[in-house]
């Protein structure tokens, strides 16, 4: 007894009387990921939501590993131990005591498209996964919101808001669900027109590390009450809570909506038409660029009915009344042909929007069709700048990518300056393509742009953050983390670093 006694207390450290944590102030966690430890928790969290709900299954532990989407190469002893299912907020608070009490991590999972290593199990423990919690809980249509769970669909939840003629705007890749898109902070085609996440959430429901449930705010559409910790828990990808609810804005679906495509002679003419719509106050809904490369890979992979040209082409999304769509596509037109654009091709009808549309959602999934063979990777990732710097970071990329020799497409939201390299490499080429994508995120930096428009931090992203927002930024994140997870068992090593890197394991500036 008196052996753990002073073990405890030599392990105990009072919080630092500093508004930051730098990293070489800290520690490197201390998890208890023993095998009797895990078992006795296996026993623990049968009792909590029945055997036929935790799976230790090889096949499930790699599933929750990673993909073969995501950016980073989960390493092979970044496995959960088990993977446990809860269906209630109580549920995921009881699990959640459990691991505090027993020092074990945590890795939430819903969607698993995430692409930066976000659910990577880099310190074992165990995985969460919210696929038994994917329901719409309440409908408020007067209100104009709407409860839901976090392994909901947006897809799903969308078919289902039709009905009310009613639409959530955030539309990221699909699969998504809403945990992972509150976690990413999220955005997809709609940001221009609607903004990201963070403006649709009104209200959370979070478990935090040591089980403590938590509501974030009531149901109303504004509150000056207290501190904003919606917003603090939006983009925190899993390290702070667990969310099992959200309360989410929706809107009226708009009564008219078409889409139209123009190609451009270059990449860097097409960047200057989106500056030029975005500098006229032009209200549509959406504006994507995918250069040559990309729609060479679509019209290869035979996903969509038609053929496309292979140019860097612009897709915009317009809606609201008949009227006043007919008069945007008319003022884009005027846009397009004077920037060069060599076709404009806009759709008559629902079918034929649907058919331009569908070329975009297709994008990764084309690129991924032209591996070459089960030792190819594709590395997806995202940057943001303001809209001015729009034309010289995609003409500089591209130029950098065709010269790195890779399989290397862009696509992006450049509405908002935000755009997408999806790059196809293997084991020989993977200091290329690190190199290619470090230039492309300094450039982003060096630009007064961010590293992550949308896809959140991760893994990946996380030693770029200082060079964004300055080290002592970096280090106030930590101390918020430290707050809310104070063992750091939440999806560790994600956004910020929790201990010393080793030595040249930070890629050099």
């Amino acid at each position: 007894m008196a052996v753990g006694y002073v073990a405890g207390i030599n392990r105990y450290r009072p919080p630092a009387p500093t508004s930051t944590v730098p990293l070489t102030s800290t520690e490197p966690p201390y998890h208890k990921t023993g095998l009797a430890n895990l078992e006795a928790a296996w026993a623990d969290f049968v009792d909590i939501v029945g055997e036929e709900n935790v799976s230790t299954k090889e096949g499930d532990l790699q599933y929750h590993s990673g993909s073969e989407w995501s950016s980073y190469t989960t390493k092979p002893n970044e496995k959960p131990f088990l993977v446990v299912f809860p269906s209630t907020t109580e549920e995921v608070s009881q699990i959640a005591k459990v691991c505090h009490d027993r020092r074990i991590p945590i890795t939430a999972y819903s969607g698993g498209t995430s692409l930066e290593g976000h659910f990577s199990a880099t310190r074992g423990g165990i995985c969460m996964d919210f696929r038994r919690m994917d329901k719409i809980l309440k409908l408020h249509k007067d209100d104009l919101d709407v409860i839901v769970q976090p392994a909901l669909g947006w897809e799903y939840l969308n078919e289902e808001l039709a009905k009310d003629g009613l639409f959530f705007p955030p539309d990221p890749g699909p699969g998504a669900q809403i945990g992972g898109m509150v976690g990413t902070g999220c955005s997809g085609t709609n940001a221009y027109r609607y903004g990201t996440i963070r403006e649709w959430v009104i209200s959370l429901t979070v478990v935090l590390a040591d089980g403590t449930v938590i509501r974030t705010r009531q149901r109303p559409r504004k509150s000056s009450a207290g501190y904003d910790l919606t917003r603090t828990f939006i983009g925190s990808e899993g390290t702070l809570g667990l969310v099992t609810e959200a309360t989410l804005k929706v809107t009226v679906k708009p009564k008219s909506e078409s889409v139209a495509v123009a190609s451009f002679p270059t990449v860097r003419d097409a960047a200057e038409c989106v500056a030029k719509v975005v500098g006229e106050g032009i209200p549509i809904a959406a504006i994507e660029v995918l250069d040559d490369v990309q729609m060479k890979c679509i019209n290869d992979a035979g996903s969509t009915s038609r053929e496309w040209k292979e140019m860097p082409t612009l897709f915009f999304k317009f809606t609201g009344t008949p009227s006043g769509v007919k008069e945007q596509i008319a003022q884009v037109q005027r846009l397009a042909k004077a920037k060069g654009s060599k076709t404009f091709d806009f759709a008559k009808n629902t079918e034929e929007a649907q058919e331009l549309w569908s070329a975009r959602k297709e994008a990764l999934w084309s690129v991924m069709a032209k591996r070459r063979d089960e030792s190819d990777h594709v590395w997806t990732t995202d940057v943001a700048v303001p809209i001015s710097r729009l034309p010289d970071i995609i003409e500089e990329t591209k130029e950098d990518m065709a010269k790195s020799g890779l399989l290397a497409a862009m696509v992006g939201h450049v509405g908002d300056g935000n755009f997408h390299a999806i790059i196809l490499f293997n084991d020989s080429e993977r200091f290329t393509a690190e190199a290619v994508v470090h230039r492309m995120v300094k450039r982003a930096v060096e630009m007064e742009g961010t590293v992550t428009g949308e896809h959140g931090v991760g893994l990946i992203k996380r030693d770029y953050l200082a060079h964004e927002l300055g080290q002592t930024t970096v280090d106030a994140m930590r101390k918020l983390k430290e707050a809310f997870d104070p063992l750091c068992i939440l999806n560790c090593d994600k956004v910020v670093r929790a201990e010393i890197p080793k030595a040249k394991e930070v890629k050099a500036w």
